[in-house]
């Protein structure tokens, strides 16, 4: 979502590079870059221009240390200026009553029902929540459809009437039935609507007054830019909600409603939606965003990510059989079902420090992972088991069966042997040590 932003933030902090000292000439030219490029983000203009003045401020007021330079210095006055622009810390959804009640608002088509589905799927496998979705739109049947579906996909429960036509109704009786039968979250799904309808906007408030809910999540489509800050605002005017959630954050967007919401409507973000899988949904983490937005990658959800889909057992094991030199093709398909679990490939790469600048241009498809998975299938099990023993005639029959060329087994013959020496050599606490001494010799 950020390239752009990226991209042209980094060309403006290059005005300082070589630069020996901070001025108020070379802040201004710098800041005055950043305003554009925030501007061409879609951030809202007020917001920009107090951030620039903010981090201008900051930036002539402080020392340049010799460890640093003007230009590193700004960066970081910058990030720590964007971290609090959306938030400064995350804000977590308030789950303390029993049951939570929580109540779905936003515009037609920005992703709520999606979105109370995948808030589903978080809370019950994430906070051990058992969540009752209510399909409380009763002007669009295929939004009670769809609810379903995703209910049944996601094996929770769904409550919905089509006899009855007062979305309260329905709300407080799906209420009553989450006491009966144990659930522990309720999330209330309810019919899109614009601000300047003055009838549903009544609607959405007679519902809030009617079951008081613990939490009002407004949910809006990112790639709308500015006009889902000015459709946040009108929203907050009448229902004070929450928190905010931004959807289609995966998509070919400006990023600008994510840096002006926060500060124009003074509701924090709580959750992104990152693509259309229901466990693509994060929790927001300002700090984070404002790294990724810098190019300064983001480890630790990578991290979390991987610890999702890494448990400790069948780590022990691996550890065992990369130690005893026994890690097969068995191990790498193992390994590369869990990484394709985590997400798309070219997001992950961007999460490592450097690597998003690295890949910008490079055509990364999730798709090439087909090919391999494919190679892979194509062996014997005993090939599988004992990579050794695959030669010239064998890489030939497994090129044959997969679809692939040889070029492209061999290939992977080489990266999975390469794969094996990496994962010996960081077992070896001697050669890591080596490798260490060596590296700042390389050029």
């Amino acid at each position: 979502m950020f390239d752009q932003l990226q991209d042209k933030l980094d060309r403006a902090f290059k005005v300082l590079k070589g630069q020996g000292k901070i001025t108020e000439i070379n802040v201004a030219e710098t800041l005055k870059e950043v305003r554009k490029a925030l501007l061409d983000a879609d951030v809202n203009y007020k917001v920009a221009k107090a951030f620039t003045d903010t981090v201008k401020e900051k930036a002539l007021g402080q020392q340049v240390l010799t460890a640093i330079s003007p230009g590193q210095l700004l960066v970081k006055i910058t990030h720590d200026e964007l971290k609090q622009l959306m938030g400064g810390s995350r804000a977590d959804i308030q789950l303390q009553a029993n049951p939570t009640i929580i109540l779905m608002s936003g515009l037609q088509g920005s992703g709520k029902t999606t979105f109370s589905g995948k808030l589903a799927h978080f809370l019950k496998h994430k906070r051990g929540k058992k969540p009752l979705l209510v399909a409380a739109d009763v002007y669009r049947p295929a939004a009670i459809d769809q609810l379903h579906v995703l209910g049944t996909q996601l094996e929770i429960d769904v409550y919905s009437n089509r006899d009855e036509k007062n979305p309260i109704a329905i709300a407080q009786s799906a209420i009553k039935q989450a006491r009966e039968q144990g659930h522990t979250v309720v999330i209330i799904d309810t019919a899109g609507r614009l601000a300047v309808d003055e009838q549903m906007m009544q609607e959405i408030e007679g519902i809030k007054q009617a079951i008081k809910p613990h939490e009002i999540l407004f949910v809006v489509d990112s790639m709308t830019g500015q006009d889902a800050v000015n459709t946040a605002k009108a929203f907050n005017a009448r229902l004070d909600f929450s928190g905010v959630v931004l959807t289609k954050l995966d998509g070919d967007t400006r990023g600008g409603a994510a840096l002006s919401i926060r500060s124009v409507v003074e509701k924090p973000i709580k959750f992104i939606g990152t693509g259309e899988k229901m466990d693509a949904l994060d929790i927001f983490y300002p700090e984070r965003m404002a790294d990724r937005i810098l190019g300064m990658g983001d480890v630790v959800s990578l991290v979390e990510k991987a610890q999702e889909q890494f448990n400790q057992e069948e780590a022990r094991k691996l550890s065992k059989k990369i130690a005893t030199n026994k890690f097969d093709f068995n191990d790498f398909l193992q390994q590369l079902h869990q990484i394709k679990k985590m997400g798309n490939i070219k997001d992950l790469m961007g999460m490592i420090p450097g690597m998003g600048k690295a890949m910008k241009d490079m055509p990364v498809d999730d798709s090439a992972l087909k090919g391999v998975e494919a190679i892979i299938l194509s062996m014997t099990p005993k090939e599988r088991s004992n990579p050794d023993i695959i030669n010239g005639s064998r890489r030939q029959r497994i090129a044959k069966g997969s679809g692939q060329t040889l070029p492209e087994v061999n290939r992977l013959m080489k990266q999975f042997e390469d794969t094996r020496k990496m994962m010996r050599m960081m077992q070896d606490k001697n050669a890591m040590t080596r490798m260490m001494r060596q590296m700042p010799k390389m050029p």
